[in-house]
């Protein structure tokens, strides 16, 4: 089957790009231009027409990518026409009308490079992430692991792991030979040396998941403290509903931001109080919820009557910083329990302080992503699989001796399994969808 699609961005555009994957790409081309392939990787101004008609559809130009030097790894052609919807329009169409042609799915053209061996998994998934990046560092990132940093790492731990797995399936194939005392050594000081090096990995404070996720920050306070106040003044733009009335606020309001170029996510959360709205109730927990799930908090209090008893300990000391709105009403001097925390005394009114908030947020970003050079693991799905990997060589060690061997290879060849899936290695067919549903039609 051959696929096509825009790849290009839609909407009204000076330049559009068809891109078509497969074995008609050839026919396709003759019939919209009536003439011979063009030269591979040259860019060929020609008209397109209709295919039944000979109507001009458009002037534009053709590059001719041959398999299996291509993309996709298939004969593959991209069409450069102008990006009006109707001529778009105009030649999706007339594609379609050659047999075996049709539109392709999200990550189509990605999902088949990967599997005619083009890239791998993390090259995939670095490529998704870089057409989605919004701030530099996620760009940084999407590069780097598209460079391979990642994909090398874990294959040479996969390598250490299957030469392990040879030693072990020589014994069970030949039990009557005696594995070499330097054998056994080996095994257990490599596979010792590989269960570190995953916990290494793993102990990232999951710093490339949340570039590429964004720092969430969750706002929490009671009610009319100025949460939503201060979540329009971050975004520099009315996100957020303001009012005198209490509990204007009953669901958690989201808005991404970037900070000098860390990606932010930060929420809005309802106020904290005692209330008998069923909507207000279920509103307070998601905002409870959000606080636990959140990487920094900011804790808005009324600089008149702070209150810090609907709030344990561990909210207010664990990645917390206490903001207490409304210095222009106050008084009398902060209560010295009170500032021993974390805190920064701001005014949203008078638009005081909030450059200092601003600042020691990003001062926290800083030291937060201070470790990038490092990063290895950027999804959820790693995790899970070097945690799993981890956890069958823990099993393997317990059980590596000379009469648990049979038992043991069962458990090296699961964390090797595990490996694999990171890089595309084996069989992962029940990965592939959701992995490429995320990336846009054209890619």
């Amino acid at each position: 089957m051959t696929i096509y699609a825009l790849s290009s961005g839609p909407g009204i555009s000076g330049v559009a790009i068809i891109r078509i994957s497969g074995p008609e790409a050839a026919k396709v081309i003759k019939s919209l231009t009536g003439k011979e392939i063009p030269k591979p990787r040259m860019a060929t101004l020609t008209k397109i027409n209709n295919i039944n008609t000979s109507e001009l559809i458009d002037e534009g130009i053709i590059i001719w990518f041959p398999g299996p030097e291509s993309y996709t790894g298939e004969d593959m052609v991209e069409i450069h026409i102008h990006g009006s919807k109707a001529v778009i329009l105009a030649l999706q169409n007339e594609i379609g009308k050659v047999k075996n042609c049709r539109l392709a799915a999200p990550g189509e053209f990605t999902k088949l490079a990967f599997q005619n061996g083009k890239i791998n998994l993390l090259k995939a998934e670095s490529i998704a992430d870089l057409i989605s990046a919004e701030t530099e560092i996620q760009r940084l990132q999407a590069v780097k692991i598209m460079k391979g940093k990642s994909s090398e790492k874990f294959n040479q731990l996969r390598e250490k792991l299957l030469k392990l797995l040879s030693f072990i399936e020589a014994k069970i194939d030949f039990p009557e030979e005696d594995l070499p005392d330097e054998n056994i050594k080996k095994i257990k000081k490599d596979s010792t040396d590989v269960l570190n090096e995953i916990k290494k990995i793993l102990d990232d404070q999951k710093v490339g998941e949340i570039i590429r996720e964004g720092f969430k920050i969750a706002i929490i306070g009671p009610t009319n403290a100025g949460k939503s106040s201060l979540l329009n003044n971050l975004s520099n733009r009315e996100v957020a509903i303001v009012s005198e009335i209490a509990g204007t606020t009953r669901d958690v309001i989201e808005t991404h931001l970037n900070l000098d170029g860390y990606p932010v996510v930060i929420s809005d959360t309802a106020g904290m109080r005692e209330s008998k709205d069923e909507i207000e109730k279920k509103g307070i927990k998601l905002s409870l919820d959000r606080a636990e799930n959140a990487d920094l908090k900011l804790v808005v209090v009324d600089a008149k009557s702070i209150d810090l008893s609907a709030f344990s300990n561990d909210l207010l000391k664990n990645n917390a910083i206490l903001v207490i709105n409304k210095s222009d009403l106050l008084k009398n001097e902060l209560d010295p329990e009170v500032t021993k925390l974390e805190h920064v005394l701001i005014s949203l009114k008078e638009n005081y302080n909030i450059d200092k908030l601003i600042l020691k947020i990003k001062n926290i970003l800083k030291n937060k992503f201070i470790s990038e050079e490092d990063i290895l693991i950027t999804r959820e799905r790693h995790r899970q699989h070097l945690v799993q990997c981890g956890d069958h060589l823990k099993n393997f060690l317990d059980k590596n001796d000379k009469k648990n061997f049979d038992k043991a290879a069962e458990d090296l060849r699961l964390a090797t399994r595990h490996l694999g899936m990171i890089v595309g290695k084996v069989d992962v067919e029940e990965i592939l969808g959701s992995i490429f549903n995320d990336f846009c039609i054209g890619k």
